[in-house]
């Protein structure tokens, strides 16, 4: 008989899905729902939305409230809804350079397959707010090279956050990156960029694959343009990120089934709108729900199935 093959690593992965030359288009995540339907639609690797855990999950706006055993809890989640690779979003790493160190191993003790990190000051706030405040550059450079050496599986991603764009322009930007790839960073995430000219330099000046958000959804302006992904892969981009579309749409869908039903209090006749509804059935398979019965079958006895199972007749 055979040995059963080991799974590859989720960290491995994500390390080979990043050294493939196709971008990698990663849906943001807040629940176990987003989860598995970004993992049933096809997607290679999630990541998290922290604005998305921190609005749903404890009704805080994203700044800076959350804590990280917070968010630890929710991405344990998360992680265990999904066999693709998942990175969270640590914030600022939730303190200095030790607190960064030990907010690494913390979320790589829960299966997550990296962390991105910024170089806001804390409390933070969501990277498309007024109001953004950096620390310095060698602090954050210090703050990566603690969380670089932290992690135990080297294969774990440490994605270096900055903000920089909106305080010190493309300049800065481009010289925290390099300071971040010299600290110990595999890639860089400018947040809100915006032009594809300020993509260009960071993708040519500095020394790590580039990551960008877009806001696909967002009605109001989004501080990234909507630029397509085909031309993001033109650009060099390594991984486009989309946080908001998710949430966001299922706050719509929540919205115009309450319409309906609302509309259907007052009606004489049973209302259904099938189109605004996922079914029972299309919701116990999206669950695995057949993983749990086919655990029954194998480890309850016949009598349990039966006595569970059987029909029974209504006097």
């Amino acid at each position: 008989m055979s040995a059963k093959a080991t799974p590859e690593k989720k960290t491995a992965v994500l390390r080979r899905l990043m050294k493939e030359e196709k971008l990698i288009v990663a849906p943001g995540v807040y629940d176990a729902y987003s989860a598995r339907m970004t993992q049933a639609m096809g997607f290679k690797m999630a990541v998290t939305s922290g604005a998305g855990i921190a609005n749903s999950h404890f009704g805080y706006p994203d700044l800076g409230i959350m804590t990280r055993t917070d968010n630890l809890e929710a991405c344990r989640v998360l992680v265990r809804s999904l066999d693709i690779p998942l990175t969270a979003d640590a914030d600022t790493g939730y303190g200095n350079a030790v607190s960064a160190y030990h907010t690494v191993q913390m979320f790589e003790d829960i299966g997550v397959c990296g962390v991105n990190m910024e170089d806001q000051v804390f409390p933070k706030r969501c990277g498309h707010l007024k109001g953004k405040e950096i620390i310095p550059a060698i602090e954050m450079a210090r703050k990566v090279e603690a969380a670089s050496k932290a992690r135990r599986d080297p294969d774990f991603l440490l994605v270096a956050r900055t903000d920089a764009l909106a305080i010190e322009g493309i300049e800065g930007a481009i010289k925290r990156g390099k300071m971040y790839a010299e600290a110990g960073a595999d890639m860089l995430f400018a947040d809100a960029v915006r032009t594809e000219e300020d993509i260009k330099r960071l993708v040519n000046e500095v020394p790590l694959p580039l990551t960008v958000n877009i806001g696909f959804g967002i009605r109001s302006r989004p501080t990234t343009p909507l630029i397509p992904i085909k031309r993001l892969t033109e650009l060099g981009v390594k991984r486009v990120s989309v946080p908001r579309m998710l949430p966001a749409a299922a706050l719509m869908g929540m919205r115009q089934a309450f319409k309906v039903f609302q509309q259907a209090i007052e009606s004489d006749v049973p209302v259904d709108r099938p189109d605004l509804t996922f079914t029972i059935d299309e919701i116990t398979e999206l669950m695995d729900y057949e993983k749990v019965f086919g655990l029954e079958r194998q480890f309850l006895s016949e009598d349990e199935l039966d006595n569970k199972y059987r029909a029974r007749s209504v006097v």
